[in-house]
């Protein structure tokens, strides 16, 4: 039996853990640079404020309406998501983190585990959750995985399960199957929930009475197949699978358009720290980095480009200092002056566990390699018990002139003008009772 704990709208649920006055209010989170809505309370999401909706729109779609507004806080989600995986550590048998505000529980040994019990884990579960963190979760338990995602569904959607749902027999299933859009199934996606529209899919329930042959045939696609199996009630999605991300991507809209060198090598190098960042955290090392550059697609006005490029590394590794250098090497490749760009991104691909890892023969040196392993873990610590980014690479320091011609540093160009305090990772945001 499988179990999926949920966050209900994490970013708002974070946002709120400080602010309890925004409880019942309509609120929203913006996306890098301020620039949409990416999550919406309950109430937002009543008043008809739409995902994506650009935040200069609010005030003219919703003028008379207050509405509490928060740019990005991701030190803030991650940190406090942490703690809710630290409750489902102690309390679930095995578990493994799928995203920021999902996590994977297994009980072993079905048959001999009373249903009521595991229904009243995950209410209890959701009580110790709400109590210790203050974050509301829903819970859904099924045979697979893909069921207890639907599962967790109906647990968000409908009071009556007590904020916990569980798919145990096959009868739940298919009622369960039948209520649930093919476009919202685990593992679909966009692309072939159209493609099984257009063959008369609606439902799941529609997309699991077919022949697992026909779903060979159509699709040819290992992932769809793995769904179908999942919707009949057969566990198919590998563990190992789910637990570690096999690439990783960063990247960010920039604030206004960016057409010289050293400020595009500044935003590259942060989005390469934060892939070697994201590797060491699930103990793995990348053999590829890619780094990709546009314009905006939007200003048809200015002339266009688009490039990726990447390296294959000859000995893989989750160094930051490794990393930022073939990020760099890539963007000197793919620059071209004279361009206003909009967009960068940093992918690392071909991950694999961190040990054991394939050395050079010619140009290995042992001591080198200890040496930034040490100041890897040395700034991850220190970073972790101070703040994210309280120490980082020089050439992570954005720059600018200071009207006399002299280089400046800056601390961040992202524009976040609504960003909330960390009271939980800094010492200079902690809350003070007056």
């Amino acid at each position: 039996m499988y179990g999926i704990v949920d966050c209900d709208n994490c970013y708002v649920s974070c946002e709120r853990v400080f602010r309890p006055d925004l409880n019942g209010k309509p609120v929203v989170v913006l996306s890098n640079n301020d620039g949409c809505v990416v999550a919406r309370s309950n109430e937002a999401k009543k008043m008809g404020i739409k995902a994506g909706t650009p935040y200069f729109q609010l005030a003219q779609q919703f003028p008379n309406e207050k509405i509490a507004v928060f740019s990005s806080n991701y030190e803030l989600y991650g940190e406090l998501t942490g703690r809710i995986v630290e409750i489902i550590k102690q309390e679930a048998p095995a578990y493994f983190r799928y995203s920021i505000d999902e996590c994977f529980v297994y009980f072993d040994r079905l048959e001999n585990t009373d249903n009521k019990e595991l229904k009243e884990w995950g209410e209890n579960l959701h009580q110790r959750i709400k109590k210790s963190v203050g974050m509301p979760v829903s819970i859904g338990l099924g045979s697979t995985k893909t069921l207890a995602k639907l599962a967790s569904h109906f647990a968000k959607k409908y009071p009556g399960y007590r904020h916990c749902c569980m798919i145990d027999t096959d009868e739940k299933r298919v009622k369960a199957l039948k209520l649930y859009p093919i476009e919202d199934v685990w593992g679909i996606g966009r692309r072939y929930a159209a493609k099984l529209q257009a063959l008369g899919v609606q439902t799941a329930y529609d997309f699991a009475q077919h022949h697992g042959d026909w779903v060979r045939n159509i699709f040819n696609n290992i992932v769809i197949y793995r769904t179908w199996q999942e919707l009949n009630g057969i566990d198919a999605v590998p563990n190992e699978e789910m637990a570690k991300k096999k690439s990783i991507c960063t990247s960010r809209s920039f604030n206004g358009m960016v057409s010289d060198f050293e400020t595009l090598k500044t935003h590259v190098t942060n989005y390469a720290v934060r892939c070697a960042e994201k590797l060491r955290a699930q103990k793995t090392v990348a053999g590829v980095v890619g780094v990709f550059l546009n314009t905006n697609v939007f200003r048809e006005d200015l002339p266009q480009y688009w490039n990726y490029e990447e390296k294959r590394l000859i000995v893989p590794t989750c160094s930051t200092i490794e990393i930022v250098k073939a990020a760099t090497e890539v963007l000197e490749k793919i620059f071209i002056p004279g361009y206003k760009y909009k967009k960068a991104g940093v992918i690392v691909m071909s991950v694999g566990p961190n040990s054991p890892v394939q050395t050079d023969l010619f140009d290995y040196n042992a001591e080198q390699f200890e040496k930034m392993k040490r100041l890897d873990a040395a700034i991850d610590y220190i970073n972790k018990m101070n703040g994210s980014e309280t120490l980082v690479l020089g050439s992570q320091q954005y720059t600018k002139k200071d009207g006399k011609g002299k280089a400046e540093v800056f601390a961040n160009a992202i524009k976040h003008d609504f960003k909330s305090k960390n009271p939980t990772t800094r010492w200079s945001d902690i809350i003070v009772l007056k």
